[in-house]
């Protein structure tokens, strides 16, 4: 099957969490033997502001992590979509893209029936700019991929979309994975955008004010943050390191203790169900995780069992007390987070879910092979390449006992 993605960007994850999700799905299609183009724009923001921060050397390093991600670049005004498309079988736009672009796609949708075409929305637009999403005019699209429940009636009730499935990100276990590490640098660190003041209450609340009190040894890693931000965090104490590539978080996050999850204010009051990307990486790499609340509505995890849910400042900080004096329970909980990923979330889940919707219900006969024609599998799971059938690199020492291990809900129901 060829499929063609139009997204902000595949090599830039400045400020741009989707790229996360999107280089493990282009990895997973090329393990099942698809072949996939992304396109994006010349002048991307997240990339311009990559290399204004970081310098041409980032993208570089990009393209020696992942040779096998390329992205072909264009300005709009040229676009070819007939040459572009022209064997293509599925097509997806994300929603962050220039509207003449949307529109375009389309126009173009409109006169060629050899491909099918989908909308991909993974923010809160839906609902806090509805005005914005009705003005891309997506009658002409099959569908649209919704990374939440809410998003996904959102543009059913709205008659944006006649079809809309939900389709949640995930981690990339090719990518973010436990791994074994010497020492720790600290007890909690931090991985997220300051931005546009969505949720700068709620992290003096659940990150700095918790990690002033207990006295704790912290790092961040972000960008977009302000100085009276910067001021903040030197006056806790908390170290500030800036960008970090999402292939060195596992590293990272490897190298402290326990990390939080403080979801923005619009995910928290205008989308429940739906947590970013950082909770399934977070949980992927097998560090314990404490939120602040956010409401799991479809299911996705277990709430004190996957992660701990402090309802406000003066929790956040018990909870982090006890995981770092309770090794134990902290091991527990960062397994439990971790099966839970393996089981259900990962990129190559969505991938799955993905082709089901292009077989069942969009007519595309896909032909992929499963992955294991290419990854050839032991007894136990283990691919030739060192990692499980899904995947992912599964490094654990001292696996909890099975008196400690999670019950799952058929077991509780016995």
């Amino acid at each position: 099957m060829k499929v063609v993605l139009f997204y902000h960007s595949l090599i830039s994850d400045w400020n741009h969490g989707n790229a996360h999700f999107l280089r493990g799905v282009v990895t997973e299609l090329q393990r099942r033997g698809h072949d996939v183009q992304v396109c994006e724009p010349q002048d991307a923001w997240s990339v311009q502001n990559l290399i204004q921060h970081e310098g041409e050397q980032a993208i570089v390093a990009f393209e020696q992590r992942f040779p096998h991600l390329r992205s072909s670049r264009y300005h709009l005004e040229t676009l070819d979509l007939d040459r572009i498309l022209a064997d293509a079988d599925l097509v997806i736009v994300h929603e962050w893209n220039e509207r003449a672009l949307i529109h375009k796609l389309g126009e173009h949708r409109r006169r060629n029936h050899h491909y099918r075409l989908l909308f991909h929305d993974t923010h809160h637009r839906s609902i806090s700019d509805s005005d914005t999403i009705a003005s891309y005019r997506l009658e002409e699209y099959d569908g649209v991929l919704a990374f939440g429940r809410v998003v996904r009636e959102r543009y059913l009730d709205q008659g944006w979309a006649q079809r809309a499935w939900v389709w949640h990100e995930a981690a990339d276990v090719s990518v973010f994975h436990p791994q074994l590490l010497a020492s720790t640098q600290g007890d909690l660190v931090w991985i997220g955008n300051w931005g546009d003041e969505e949720r700068s209450q709620r992290l003096r609340e659940f990150l700095i004010n918790p990690v002033r009190r207990l006295g704790l040894k912290a790092r961040v890693h972000g960008v977009r943050y302000p100085p009276h931000a910067l001021e903040l965090l030197k006056e806790a104490g908390i170290q500030y390191r800036g960008w970090l590539p999402n292939y060195e978080a596992p590293q990272v996050f490897n190298s402290f203790r326990v990390t939080v999850h403080v979801p923005r204010a619009p995910y928290v009051e205008m989308l429940p169900g739906v947590p970013t990307i950082r909770v399934f990486e977070a949980l992927a790499c097998g560090i314990p995780l404490i939120c602040s609340p956010w409401q799991d509505v479809e299911g996705l995890f277990t709430p004190e069992c996957d992660y701990l849910v402090a309802r406000n400042g003066a929790e956040m900080g018990d909870l982090l007390r006890t995981l770092l004096n309770e090794p134990d329970t902290a091991q527990m909980l960062a397994y439990n987070g971790l099966q839970t990923i393996l089981q259900r979330h990962t990129c190559g889940h969505r991938v799955e879910e993905l082709l089901l919707i292009c077989r069942n219900d969009l007519g595309i006969t896909t032909g992929d092979a499963p992955p294991a024609a290419a990854f050839r599998q032991s007894s136990n799971g283990q691919s030739s390449n060192g990692q499980s059938s899904n995947g992912a690199r599964v490094l654990w020492q001292n696996q909890p006992s099975s008196s400690h291990r999670k019950v799952t809900e058929s077991e509780h129901n016995r």
